[in-house]
C-alpha cells in the first residue's frame, strides 16, 4: 500500500497566527503571520507582506514580501519583492531584488553548498 509519491502540498500560517518554534516541510510553505524560529522547505517558501520570521529560512525558492531578520539560504532563486525588508545574511544561487526592496546585511552566491542538506526529520 505504501508508495513513494512526491509531495505536493501548500502549509499556511495565516495573518494574525505566531508561531514560536521551528518549522520542516517537504512542501510549499507561505507565511503570512509571523514566526520565531527556523523554517526549512524542500520546495518553495513565500514570505507575504504580513509575514515576518526572525530566524533562519532553508529552501529551494523563496519570495520575500515581508520582512526577514536573520539568515536566508536559498539553493536556487531568492526574490526580493518591492515590499521586503530582510536584515542579516543571504545565501544563494540566483538574486532578484525589486526597486524599493530593502536588505541590509551580506550576501553570498554560490553553488558550493546546498540549501536543506540534513535538515529533515527521519532522515529525508
Amino acid at each position: 500500500m505504501a508508495r513513494n509519491e512526491e509531495v505536493s502540498s501548500l502549509n499556511i500560517i495565516g495573518g494574525g497566527t505566531s508561531i514560536i518554534g521551528n518549522i520542516v516541510s517537504q512542501g510549499d510553505v507561505r507565511v503570512d503571520g509571523a514566526l520565531e524560529g527556523n523554517l526549512t522547505s524542500q520546495s518553495k517558501i513565500v514570505i507575504g507582506p504580513t509575514g515576518k520570521i526572525a530566524g533562519e529560512v532553508k529552501c529551494r525558492d523563496c519570495e520575500v514580501s515581508g520582512a526577514v531578520k536573520g539568515k536566508l539560504k536559498v539553493e536556487n532563486l531568492l526574490m526580493l519583492k518591492s515590499t521586503a525588508t530582510v536584515e542579516g545574511e543571504i545565501r544563494t544561487l540566483k538574486l532578484a531584488i525589486e526597486p524599493d526592496a530593502t536588505f541590509t546585511g551580506t550576501c553570498s552566491m554560490s553553488t558550493s553548498e546546498p540549501a536543506y542538506e540534513g535538515s529533515y526529520v527521519d532522515g529525508q
